[in-house]
């Protein structure tokens, strides 16, 4: 017997599908329900490839008497994070009001009328243990405070709501920001960035990048170590899966060894793009380039859509990216759950009998490799070296790509995904079991990646990343329109939802990147006007979420199902949107000349100056877009000098042809509104870049 979810797009809500709780999706007729029959909403949120979100499926969601409790007492509401970031972000913030923390599953208890919660946690278990009560117990609980105590519910209700509208309204800054506080708030976020010795460790990319942006600039530490550590770190570690390629979650341990093995495509999109630019920094170390190159292999094999023949204009190379792969997989088709980490980890008799002795050898020199293993008793590869692997070695890990798949990798080229569970367990792999992927289009991830792969093409000059990239957005310029208006996701090649304001940002700057990328490799094939796109995609986003009373924007269109309407300007795993449209806006000034767009990047930045001076940690891309605002430059030059130094790391300019320059002129620099003197030569163009 299933329930309403059965029939949803979201691969998150079907999994849910069996659960004896009727579920309700988020939508008007639910919120209707609750305020008629006076039960409280309980409301769930999460994604299809989170561990916890799966065990408390499996527990809580399954259990016969919660599920018989819950449906006579309260309106459970699941919704998909992916879908509905919106919905997420608000109520994520209220429950770090309510208990100090956050995660997911993000469970919830609504005023039926209100929506406003009044208790909220993560997982909850069936039976009392991690210091939590059982959850049975605990419905029952606030079903009694719910319908008992009337005074303390409003109280509480009433606290949450107001501390939502206060943090909506932020108060603006009398002045612009200054250079002054883009590197106190680079400083602050450099120090995010220092090993704590303890706890996990997130890619943490967006104060990364931020604080890559400034090199420049005299910050009080050594930012340079701090950032090669970071993408060393990464590049180096077990959050990388050396075998096949892509970057998993984070790692569980302060070592970067153990990973949280869910593999998200936005976390790989901005690695591959700050180990870019890295490489372009200067920092050219083998161990990047090959993390990029598996990465961007991985993607290909495992990731992106095939073409159809309707998309013939991207070249037959394939479509978008996929959302996720989950961190759990079967061993064997009998098994009732999935083991995180099964499809990753290996036992060291299973190294022992599939490596010759030489290659175990050589693979336990460049990697940590013992019969005790580093995670569960199993092997997490890490590696202890940097520089290039040596062949022995790609030897053996070819080797174990060929028992983890069933197939040599260069006779794999592409990997068909398992949608669900089911498909998992009965499709007859010739290797092992893999872990469920996610396969829905999200604008704003596929941008990201479009932009990691546009960044590692232009530095590595490798034409193939950008051809990656165009397939990509060429399928979201073709299919992700509706009616004129932008569209979120894509399912099975239908567009649903739209656009919120990160899709609209990434998206606009991911156009921007594939049309510096095309500069830096003339030989590749014509594509499509990217830098009209951009210019396009920012005009439908000025019209749909510009906040005329308050400046910047708005995280979507104003819904009456949200109980405040969001800037979003905090940085979590991914940059906020009014961060990366400051640096959009900026660019856009330079490449048209066009000072709209700084104007509207000058409001912006205004409306989060307070912000920016109070809690400089919480919104490093508001301090890489004031980056690009104090100090964004366009360089104007022939096409093979403009070639040249789209390879080099710039990190606050844009570049563009002039072939109309006078006799004897290299090129031109503008910073802001004013322009150097003509440079004669190259030389003279990067130092003037310089200093």
């Amino acid at each position: 017997m299933t329930n309403r979810l059965a029939d949803s797009p979201s691969l998150y809500l079907r999994k849910h599908a069996e659960n004896p709780i009727d579920w309700w999706p988020w939508c008007d007729e639910a919120l209707a329900q609750a305020s008629q029959t006076d039960k409280p909403i309980f409301l769930s949120i999460g994604y299809s490839s989170c561990h916890w979100c799966t065990v408390m499926e499996g527990e809580a969601f399954s259990d016969l008497a919660i599920a018989a409790y819950m449906n006579a007492n309260f309106i459970p509401i699941k919704v998909d994070r992916e879908e509905r970031p919106d919905i997420d972000s608000i109520y994520m913030q209220a429950l770090q009001m309510l208990i100090g923390q956050g995660g997911w599953p993000l469970n919830v208890m609504l005023h039926p009328t209100t929506r406003v919660p009044f208790y909220g946690g993560t997982y909850f278990p069936v039976e009392p243990k991690y210091g939590r009560p059982g959850f049975l117990q605990l419905l029952t609980a606030l079903r009694q405070f719910y319908d008992t105590d009337k005074a303390r519910l409003a109280e509480i209700t009433d606290t949450v709501l107001a501390n939502l509208h206060e943090g909506a309204q932020l108060p603006e800054s009398p002045t612009m920001p200054s250079a002054d506080l883009l590197h106190r708030g680079l400083t602050t976020n450099a120090k995010i960035l220092m090993p704590s010795g303890q706890g996990t460790c997130f890619p943490m990319i967006p104060y990364a990048s931020a604080v890559l942006g400034g090199l420049r600039f005299d910050l009080e530490l050594d930012v340079a170590h701090l950032c090669a550590q970071r993408g060393q770190a990464m590049a180096l570690g077990g959050i990388y899966d050396h075998v096949g390629g892509g970057f998993h979650r984070y790692t569980v341990d302060p070592n970067w060894t153990v990973p949280h093995f869910e593999k998200m495509l936005y976390d790989n999109g901005l690695i591959v793009e700050y180990l870019a630019h890295l490489w372009a920094s200067g920092q050219q170390e083998p161990a990047f380039e090959r993390a990029i190159a598996l990465t961007h292999t991985w993607l290909q094999r495992e990731m992106t859509a095939p073409a159809s023949s309707s998309d013939s204009s991207s070249g037959g190379s394939g479509g978008y990216f996929y959302a996720a792969q989950d961190a759990d997989s079967f061993v064997t088709p009998d098994d009732a759950e999935p083991e995180e980490g099964a499809f990753y980890a290996w036992p060291y008799p299973v190294l022992a009998s599939a490596l010759t002795p030489n290659q175990l050898q050589a693979l336990a020199t460049a990697f940590a490799v013992t019969p005790a293993g580093n995670f569960e008793g199993q092997i997490v590869l890490q590696r202890s070296h940097l520089g290039p692997l040596p062949a022995e070695v790609e030897v053996a890990l070819d080797a174990l790509f060929t028992l983890r798949y069933g197939t040599p990798q260069a006779e794999l080229a592409t990997f068909p995904p398992a949608p669900t569970n089911q498909v998992a367990k009965t499709h007859p792999w010739p290797g092992r079991i893999p872990p469920v992927t996610d396969t829905k289009l999200i604008v704003a991830w596929n941008s990201l990646m479009i932009s990691g792969l546009a960044q590692a093409g232009r530095v590595l000059q490798t034409s193939s990343y950008l051809a990656t990239a165009t397939a990509a957005a060429t399928y979201i310029h073709q299919h992700q329109w509706v009616a004129g208006r932008l569209h979120r996701l894509g399912y099975d090649g239908a567009p649903q939802v739209p656009a919120q304001s990160e899709d609209y940002a990434l998206l606009i700057k991911a156009f921007i990147d594939l049309h510096q990328a095309r500069l830096a490799i003339p030989a590749a094939p014509a594509e499509a006007d990217w830098l009209g796109l951009a210019i396009a995609t920012q005009q439908e986003f000025d019209q749909g979420l510009w906040s005329d009373d308050q400046g910047g924007y708005l995280s979507t269109a104003a819904g009456a199902d949200l109980l405040v309407q969001e800037r979003p300007y905090q940085d979590n795993a991914t940059p906020a949107a009014n961060g990366v449209a400051i640096a959009n806006l900026v660019r856009l000034a330079l490449l048209t000349d066009d000072l709209t767009y700084r104007d509207r990047a000058e409001r912006t930045l205004q409306a989060f100056g307070t912000v920016m001076e109070q809690i400089p940690r919480a919104c490093p891309s508001l301090f890489n877009g004031l980056n690009w605002f104090l100090n964004g430059t366009v360089v104007k030059a022939s096409a093979d000098i403009v070639a040249e130094l789209a390879t080099e790391f710039w990190p606050t300019t844009v570049l563009a042809i002039d072939d109309n320059l006078p006799t004897g002129v290299a090129g031109l620099v503008c910073r802001g509104t004013a322009c150097l003197e003509p440079a004669d030569s190259l030389a003279t163009l990067r130092q003037q870049l310089q200093t």
